[in-house]
């Protein structure tokens, strides 16, 4: 008798915008982690779900049109599937476009592992006028299909019985393939012979993939399977003779790309099935989707809708935080009063805890309210779908740099954290495209410069200070698109590349999805005030306190002989020796800025006395150019540390320093003397 499996891998796959993540989130909840996949940057989503007796980790696969190992989520997908061996692939389908997604169907099914369709977004296609015979599809698929709603956590209990039946052997995988006609289904049988025979790859290759899936493989002129298969047997051996035999003929036969005549033939499988299980009732019906577009997609009024979104999102931001801020301000301040209180010696650890510790760390998490609420927003924007409108929306503009749409999309993630920003570009084809996409992400102003954005507009422009920040991001924006276009003009000449923008259906965004992107980001900001802002806190103190017998945060400190030294640079933009000392310590990361400046005005994690020290080296228009200074100026360590990473030279990522570097400072002096001219200096 067999052993009951009491635990299993589920790999979830599906095309972009189909759901995947929502119903990723509803199996595990907040039974899941995020890393990278082992060599690469693309994001790894794993989590735990359980039913019954059952236990299943959940692998959340890149989203991907197709298996045809173009760009690196398809290969990722592929090789998990065939190295890893998931007990069940569930393959999110959109039920809305549902032709489309069975594209990838076709393609797992071919792998030869067992799959469950998960049918989401059923209230979109009955919208539609879609109808579908649930039954009829799993017949004609030979699959299990199991209609979803994501969003209301509709289906997740039936997906989890599937799921378990399927691990347990009760379902039925019929194995369906696309049959694509004598002709090739003739040379895809003489290739199986080649590969499983004598001379042909061993049978550990075999254990990964199957013949036929890679007779198909061989024939659409995969280059990743053609370099394993030559890995194993050399380029003269049995079956490279057989594919040559059987490209020819086919060539003869179809005069056409081998590879156009699968694809044609897939569709044409996904065709037959969608016209005997799919029924429409309004072919020619507009959607509500459609209604929305034909005025947040207009040609003119676009962008005006999606400048007023961002400003929004900045007014909330600080509207609605300005509230726990103060809760975590009062909170902070009673814990660096109870330490000065109960820990009076030796003054050195006093000052250290109070000074250092509190109040570096402290005067940063203050701000956690503002981060956390931009994060929602930004997920909110992402999850109805107006994220992909804001890049179709910029498409004329990325055209005229010479870029497209798709980069934009990079570029609006910078808002978040120009780390995973740089790291998306990887979904771009054009190595030309993905360089400048690269080269002015860190010009998008990322939620670690919001501190200092806070910090400086509730002390000089407390009135306006949604709009102010909006106007930095702005100028972050206008500046990237035109060092776009000088780098497309004189680094990486030529052309854009074509590309189709895909806008997914409007939907409402789910609480639970919006909360766990919200931490899923946020806490990067939390793990970061524990370490390096942590780290780089107690290196300002110590250099703000030593030598001995100095007053804290003078002139006199290490810092202050620092700032001095430094201090002829940044005199024409306005700044004195602490701005120095501040911009300095934000390259590590931007945030120190803030906790800098408590520590040199010697008022530790006080926002209020730290807004009141401001004021009396700075003036309005000193203050709005060091906020552009600090929107500009070097990416922070971890932003340098993956472009040169993603670039593969450090000679890159010295240039994206170099180059931000000096435009910071034309930038902050072309304010500053502008400003003074028009008498703003006061």
């Amino acid at each position: 008798m067999a052993a009951v499996r009491t635990s299993a891998t589920v790999a979830l796959a599906g095309n972009p915008n189909a759901g995947k993540t929502t119903v990723f989130n509803n199996l595990t909840g907040g039974r899941q982690h995020v890393g990278n996949w082992p060599g690469v940057t693309v994001e790894k989503k794993e989590g735990t779900s359980r039913h019954r007796d059952l236990t299943f980790k959940v692998v959340d696969l890149p989203g991907t049109y197709s298996l045809t190992a173009y760009s690196l989520e398809e290969v990722i997908v592929r090789d998990f599937i065939s190295g890893e061996k998931p007990e069940v692939v569930v393959d999110i389908v959109d039920a809305s476009n549902i032709e489309r997604n069975l594209y990838l169907t076709t393609q797992l099914m071919e792998l030869g592992v067992p799959v469950i369709i998960a049918l989401n977004m059923m209230d979109a296609a009955e919208s539609r006028g879609v109808q579908i015979n649930v039954e009829l599809l799993s017949e004609l698929l030979g699959v299990p299909v199991v209609p979803m709603v994501g969003l209301r956590n509709r289906g997740t209990e039936e997906l989890k019985d599937a799921v378990a039946a399927a691990v347990g052997g009760e379902a039925r995988f019929r194995g369906i393939q696309v049959n694509y006609g004598r002709e090739l289904e003739e040379e895809i049988e003489r290739l199986q012979g080649s590969i499983e025979g004598e001379g042909g790859v061993p049978p550990e290759f075999l254990g990964r993939y199957s013949s036929r899936w890679l007779a198909v493989k061989l024939l659409e002129e995969d280059a990743g399977v053609e370099t394993d298969i030559t890995a194993y047997c050399g380029r003269d051996c049995a079956v490279f003779k057989q594919f040559e035999d059987s490209r020819r003929h086919l060539l003869s036969i179809f005069g056409d790309d081998i590879e156009t005549v699968i694809v044609d033939m897939r569709y044409g499988f996904v065709a037959g099935v969608v016209r005997e299980a799919v029924k429409r009732k309004r072919e020619d019906a507009v959607t509500t989707s459609d209604r929305i577009d034909n005025v947040l997609t207009n040609r003119i009024l676009g962008f005006p809708f999606f400048a007023l979104f961002m400003w929004l999102m900045f007014f909330l931001t600080f509207f609605l935080g300005k509230y726990p801020m103060g809760w975590i301000d009062s909170l902070v301040q009673g814990l660096a009063k109870l330490v000065n209180t109960n820990l009076t010696s030796p003054a050195w650890l006093n000052s250290l805890l109070v000074d250092g510790v509190i109040g570096g760390v402290g005067s940063v998490l203050v701000f956690l309210p503002q981060i956390f609420i931009i994060f929602i927003c930004i997920s909110i924007l992402e999850d109805t779908g107006y994220m992909a409108r804001a890049a179709f929306i910029m498409d004329r503009i990325m055209h005229w740099l010479g870029l497209h749409g798709k980069s934009f999309i990079p570029m609006v993630m910078g808002f978040g954290c120009n780390v995973p920003a740089v790291m998306a570009t990887r979904t771009l084809e054009s190595d030309k495209d993905r360089m400048i996409t690269i080269l002015v992400n860190p010009l998008m102003s990322c939620t670690a410069r919001l501190p200092v954005y806070a910090l400086f507009t509730a002390a000089f422009f407390a009135a306006n200070q949604g709009t102010v920040t909006f106007s930095l991001y702005l100028l972050g924006i206008v500046l990237a698109v035109a060092m776009a276009k000088l780098f497309r003009k004189f680094l990486f000449p030529g052309e854009s590349e074509p590309f189709v923008m895909e806008l997914p259906p409007y939907r409402w965004p789910t609480l639970k999805g919006t909360l766990v992107h919200m931490w899923d980001r946020g806490s990067l900001f939390l793990r970061k005030a524990g370490t390096v802002i942590l780290a780089g806190s107690v290196v300002i103190w110590l250099l703000s306190y030593l030598p001995p017998g100095i007053e804290y945060g003078s002139s006199g400190s290490l810092a202050g002989m620092i700032g001095r030294a430094l201090e002829p640079l940044v005199a024409p933009l306005g700044f004195d020796w602490r701005a120095a000392v501040a911009l300095l310590f934000g390259f590590v990361a931007k945030e120190i800025v803030v906790s800098t400046y408590g520590a040199l005005f010697g008022v530790g994690e006080d926002k209020a006395a730290i807004s009141a020290s401001l004021q009396q080296v700075f003036t309005p228009l000193t203050a709005y150019c060091f906020m552009a200074f600090t929107l500009l100026y070097t990416p922070c360590l971890a932003t340098v540390a993956v472009i040169r990473k993603e670039t593969g030279s450090w000679k890159w990522a010295a240039f994206a320093v170099g180059y931000s570097l000096a435009l910071a400072w034309l930038v902050a002096f072309l304010i500053y003397r502008v400003g003074l001219l028009f008498g703003l200096g006061g």
